[in-house]
């Protein structure tokens, strides 16, 4: 019994170590995927921008309604989505966004390969749109981590609340001071 206790102890505390070192870097692999894939959704969405009467017929040969409305919107969509993802900012809206676009790409695009998702989910993984969806979802789960905008922005506004409240606090505080100096 007094084995397998320590044995526990050493594993559970080996294990304590190994989750705070993996949650350390969580942060790191955040900014890199946002890096990278930003990078790549900005130039995708840039790229059907640039040559939007190439992309309006693509659109229009996918059978895509309103083609031209589309192709505006999802360039549009991975090309500032892009950019705030490198920034980290606004990411888990924008990431909501891009996965729309990128459902709609899987659906028009690479139907075949989104109906093969369970015979041959191969196919499913390789089509262009995987990578960008998987990082999209990521990002829209974990956020964009602490080395983003987001992060900045938050603790920006959480000060703010903080001070705010203090504020209340202490004015409810002079203002007791204040009666309480009145009544004598």
């Amino acid at each position: 019994m007094v084995i397998s206790s320590s044995l526990f102890r050493t594993v559970s505390s080996v294990y304590s170590r190994l989750t705070s070192g993996l949650n350390y870097g969580q942060d790191a692999v955040l900014l890199i995927m946002r890096l990278y894939w930003g990078w790549q959704f900005f130039q995708t969405g840039k790229g059907k921008l640039a040559n939007f009467e190439r992309t309006v017929e693509f659109f229009t040969g996918l059978n895509i309604p309103f083609p031209t409305v589309n192709a505006a919107m999802a360039g549009t969509a991975e090309c500032l989505g892009g950019l705030l993802l490198l920034l980290g900012l606004c990411s888990r809206i924008v990431s909501l966004q891009l996965m729309v676009v990128m459902v709609v790409a899987y659906l028009t695009a690479d139907a075949e390969a989104v109906s093969h998702i369970f015979s041959n989910p191969d196919e499913f993984t390789s089509a262009s749109p995987f990578l960008f969806l998987l990082t999209a979802i990521i990002v829209a789960v974990f956020g964009a981590g602490r080395i983003s905008f987001d992060e900045v922005l938050r603790r920006y506004f959480s000060a703010q609340k903080h001070d705010e409240l203090n504020g209340a606090v202490s004015h409810s505080a002079d203002a007791h001071t204040l009666s309480t100096a009145k009544n004598l």
